[in-house]
């Protein structure tokens, strides 16, 4: 749940401090219950429902940073092992228990990120390290738990990866054309493009 936080920018509060839940979850449009997001202007939308971060990059950070991160430490509210999230593509489906859920675009970090993690210059080494977890939109509501398998539902071929996406999301403007021919693509992709074709030199 959101608490106060003198750090937690203009807002001044925060959800980003999830902790597990061993029983089974309901999973809605807009997120799993019980899961709260205080900043509903930037991360209120269903195409943001759900977040999952890889356990294997958190043990990659836990050597880079010398210190032990627990599942949800980056405030994701779906900890996947086995599977690289980070590859995964813009409009791929996973089945959760019986949750279907679509890929919709990479986490990009923030200042309150930057601030719960309390570590030097955090933005640039997250954003080096491409290690950055996907947003889903949520097409079929349910359960999930932990335990549950990640059954891979679809690919489309044609798209590009998470850590892609990232890239165009940062001015890659061949990326983001490719993303911007993908059919039903987020709306957030069209807000980018709006970005970064506006502040680059057309080629």
């Amino acid at each position: 749940m959101a608490v106060d936080a003198d750090w937690a920018g203009e807002l001044k509060r925060t959800a980003i401090d999830k902790s597990a839940v061993l029983g089974r979850v309901r999973v809605g449009d807009n997120g799993l219950a019980g899961d709260e997001r205080a900043d509903k202007e930037h991360h209120g939308v269903p195409d943001q429902a759900v977040y999952a971060y890889a356990r294997e990059d958190y043990d990659w950070w836990e050597n880079e940073l010398g210190r032990e991160l627990r599942d949800g430490r980056f405030g994701e509210n779906l900890t996947t092992v086995g599977i690289d999230v980070n590859e995964c593509k813009l409009g791929e489906r996973w089945r959760v228990g019986d949750v279907v859920l679509e890929v919709t675009s990479p986490r990009v970090p923030c200042v309150i990120f930057r601030n719960w993690l309390d570590e030097r210059g955090w933005v640039k080494r997250f954003t080096q390290a491409r290690r950055i977890g996907t947003y889903f939109k949520v097409l079929e509501q349910g359960e999930l738990g932990v335990g549950d398998k990640i059954e891979v539902l679809y690919v489309p071929q044609e798209s590009v990866t998470i850590r892609e996406s990232f890239l165009a999301y940062h001015g890659d403007r061949e990326l983001l054309r490719r993303i911007l021919a993908t059919p039903g693509r987020a709306a957030r992709w069209d807000r980018v493009a709006a970005r970064v074709f506006r502040d680059t030199t057309p080629v």
